[in-house]
C-alpha cells in the first residue's frame, strides 16, 4: 500500500488561508489535515475544510461536460463529450466577438483564491478575446480602497504578534466562526491579560466571549471612531512624535473629530456615553502612556453600507494617533494583502487586450442584474450575448436575485459554467463544464489574513472527466486559434510566474521552494510601520488624502449615514425601521 503526504492550500475565501498536508493512499486522498508546523495553522482546521475529501469524492460531483436539455433554469441536461463542448462553446464566442466581443463577459470571484485557477489563464484567454472586464466589487471593494487611501495598500499588522497586545479590539469581525486562527491567539492573548473588546450590532459568538461587547447601530462606526479620536485629542492621548513624522493631515483630522463628541456619536450609535470615554481612555492610556501594544482586528462588515468605506478610513487613523505600529503586537488587520509582491501583469497578461493600453467597457458584478437586462441602448455598450462563470454562483450570491435569475434566463443569452456540483447558475446554463477541486490541480496562494505563501500541490489525478480551470481556458484558447507562447503555459510555468523575483519582501521565495517547503513567509519587520513607511505617496498614513480630493471626495474620515437613517431620512427610517446586517455565521 503506497502511502505519501502532500503539501497544499486552503482555496477558501478566509484570511487564515491553511496550510495543508493531504494523506494520498494509492492514488486516493484519504485525509486533510492542518500543518502542524505552519505557524499560522498550527495543525488546526475549520469543520468544512477537514472535510474536504468528502467533496471531492461526493457522489453529486459534475463529472462530464453537461449540455442543457430543458428550459433555463430547469437544471435538465445530457452529458457530451470535451470536443463536443469546446467546439460548441468557441463557434458561439467567435460568432459573438466577431461582431462586438464586449457582448461577452467573465463572471468570476473567490471559488479558489488561487493565483492559478483564479486570474490566469482565464484572464489571458478573455483579454486576447477583448471581453468586457468584470469590476469585483462584491465583497471588499469599500475597505480596500479606504486602506489605499489611508495606508497606500491593503496592509496591516502580523497576526501572529497578537498575542502580546494589552487590548484587542474586534471591530465588525466574528472571528471564532471565521477567522478561526486570529481567534485562538486572541484567547491567548486574553489568558495573558489582555482586554477584549468587540464591536458589533449583533452579540454574536465572539462577542459573548470578549469582557466587554459595544453594539452600535448599524452603519455607525465611522461616527464611533471619530468619537474616540475627539477623547484622543481631547484628553491629550496622542503620540505626538508618530504622528507629527509618519502621518499627513491631522491637523484636518482633528478638526473634523471636534465635531463628534460622545455625546454626539452616543446619539448617533444608540450607545452609552460611558461606553466610548471608557475605551477610547483605555485605548489611548496603554498606547501612550504605558507604550503597551494595542490592536484592532477590522473585517469587512462594517464596509457594506453606505460610507463604508470611510468608516474603514477613521478606524484605520486610530492607530497612528496613538503610535500602535510602533509596537509588534499593535497596529490594525484588516487585509495583508498588499504586502505581497504577485506578478499579476506575468499571470493575467493585460497586454493582450486589442488597443492595449486602451480598456473595454467594464462591468460591475454586483450589478449583474442590471447588466443582462440591458438591451444594449441605454449607452453602457453592447447587449450582452455569452457569460462565462467561473468559481463564482451569481444567481445565489448576486445582489437583487430576481433580476438576476431573469437575466440567465433570457434565451438568447449564451451561458457557459465551470463547476463541481449543480448550482443555482448552472441550472441555467447551455453548457457546464466540470471543474477539478483543490486536490486535484497546482495552485498557488497568497492570503489576507497572514504574510505566507502557500504552494497546493496536486495530491490526486482528476476525477472523471473534470479539468482544472487552467486547461479548460487553455483548450478554448487554441480552439480559438490564439497562438500567444502564454496559452501553451503549463500550471507549473503559471505558478512560477506568480511571485515577483526582484521584489525584497519575496527573497529567497520561488514556485520551486513553495512546492517543496509548502509554505513561506514574506520578509517584513515584525513591526512593519514602526518607523512609518507606508506604501502610500507620501510614506506616512494618510489622514488627509490628496487623491481622495482630486477626486471630488471627501478627504478626511467622515461619518456618511446610511441611506435610511434617523438623520438622513427620518421618513423613510419611521417608514423601514430595521437594518439588515450580515447573518451571525
Amino acid at each position: 500500500m503506497a502511502t505519501r503526504i502532500v503539501r497544499a492550500a486552503c482555496p477558501h475565501d478566509c484570511p487564515d488561508t491553511c496550510a495543508l498536508l493531504v494523506t494520498v493512499e494509492d492514488g486516493r486522498a484519504i485525509k486533510v489535515a492542518g500543518d502542524p508546523e505552519h505557524p499560522g495553522t498550527q495543525g488546526v482546521l475549520c469543520t468544512k475544510v477537514s472535510r474536504y475529501t468528502e467533496r471531492t469524492y461526493h457522489p453529486d460531483r459534475l463529472l462530464t461536460p453537461l449540455r442543457r436539455v430543458g428550459k433555463k433554469g430547469e437544471g435538465r441536461f445530457e452529458p457530451i463529450s470535451w470536443d463536443e463542448a469546446l467546439d460548441e462553446i468557441a463557434g458561439r464566442l467567435s460568432s459573438i466577438a466577431a461582431r462586438n466581443p464586449e457582448a461577452i463577459v467573465p463572471y468570476s470571484y473567490a471559488g479558489t483564491m488561487g493565483l492559478v485557477q483564479g486570474e490566469s489563464m482565464a484572464a489571458r484567454f478573455f483579454h486576447k478575446l477583448g471581453a468586457s472586464l468584470l469590476d469585483r466589487t462584491i465583497c471588499a471593494s469599500a475597505g480596500a480602497t479606504a486602506l489605499r487611501h489611508t495606508y497606500g495598500a491593503s496592509v496591516g499588522m502580523d497576526m501572529e504578534q497578537v498575542v502580546d497586545a494589552k487590548l484587542i479590539i474586534i471591530w465588525g469581525s466574528n472571528p471564532i466562526t471565521s477567522n478561526l486562527h486570529f481567534w485562538t491567539r486572541a484567547q491567548e492573548a486574553k489568558r495573558r491579560g489582555a482586554t477584549l473588546v468587540a464591536i458589533d450590532p449583533y452579540r454574536s459568538l465572539t462577542a459573548e466571549k470578549c469582557h466587554r461587547h459595544i453594539a452600535p447601530m448599524p452603519g455607525t462606526d465611522a461616527a464611533l471612531a471619530l468619537a474616540m479620536m475627539h477623547v484622543l485629542i481631547r484628553d491629550d492621548l496622542i503620540d505626538h512624535d508618530y504622528v507629527a513624522r509618519h502621518t499627513v493631515g491631522f491637523d484636518a483630522l482633528r478638526e473634523r473629530a471636534m465635531q463628534f463628541s460622545p455625546e454626539t456619536a452616543a446619539r448617533i450609535c444608540g450607545i452609552p456615553v460611558d461606553d466610548i470615554e471608557w475605551l477610547a481612555g483605555l485605548y489611548g492610556k496603554l498606547a501612550v502612556r504605558e507604550r503597551q501594544p494595542v490592536a484592532i482586528r477590522l473585517n469587512y462588515g462594517m464596509q457594506r453600507v453606505h460610507g463604508g468605506g470611510q468608516a474603514v478610513r477613521a478606524v484605520a487613523c486610530l492607530p497612528s494617533l496613538v503610535g500602535a505600529w510602533r509596537e509588534a503586537a499593535g497596529g490594525l488587520l484588516l487585509s495583508t494583502s498588499g504586502f505581497f509582491p504577485v506578478d499579476n501583469a506575468a499571470l493575467q497578461r493585460p497586454d493582450l487586450l486589442p488597443g492595449w493600453p486602451n480598456l473595454p467597457r467594464t462591468i460591475n458584478m454586483s450589478t449583474i442584474g442590471d447588466a443582462l437586462l440591458d438591451d444594449g441602448t441605454t449607452g453602457n455598450g453592447p447587449k450582452i450575448e455569452a457569460v462565462v462563470v467561473y468559481n463564482s454562483n451569481p444567481v445565489a450570491v448576486a445582489p437583487e436575485s430576481g433580476k438576476v435569475a431573469a437575466g440567465f434566463g433570457r434565451d438568447d443569452l449564451f451561458t457557459v459554467v465551470l463547476e463541481h456540483f449543480r448550482t443555482d447558475t448552472a441550472d441555467y446554463a447551455d453548457i457546464v463544464l466540470p471543474a477539478t477541486t483543490q486536490l486535484e490541480h497546482v495552485d498557488v496562494h497568497k492570503a489576507y489574513g497572514h504574510t505566507y505563501f502557500l504552494a497546493n500541490n496536486q495530491a490526486v489525478e482528476p476525477l472523471g472527466q473534470a479539468l482544472p480551470n487552467t486547461e479548460i481556458f487553455r483548450r478554448l484558447a487554441a480552439r480559438m486559434g490564439f497562438t500567444e507562447p502564454c496559452f501553451a503555459d503549463s500550471d507549473e510555468a503559471i505558478a512560477s510566474q506568480a511571485v515577483l523575483r526582484d521584489d525584497k519582501r519575496a527573497a529567497g521565495i520561488s514556485w520551486d521552494s513553495l512546492k517543496a517547503r509548502g509554505w513561506q513567509k514574506l520578509n517584513i519587520a515584525k513591526a512593519p510601520f514602526a518607523e512609518g513607511g507606508f506604501p502610500s505617496a507620501s510614506g506616512k498614513c494618510e489622514f488627509y488624502s490628496e487623491t481622495m480630493a482630486r477626486e471630488g471626495l471627501d478627504p478626511v474620515p467622515a461619518y456618511v449615514p446610511p441611506y435610511e437613517a434617523p438623520s438622513s431620512a427620518p421618513e423613510l427610517f419611521a417608514r423601514y425601521p430595521l437594518a439588515m446586517i450580515s447573518p451571525p455565521g
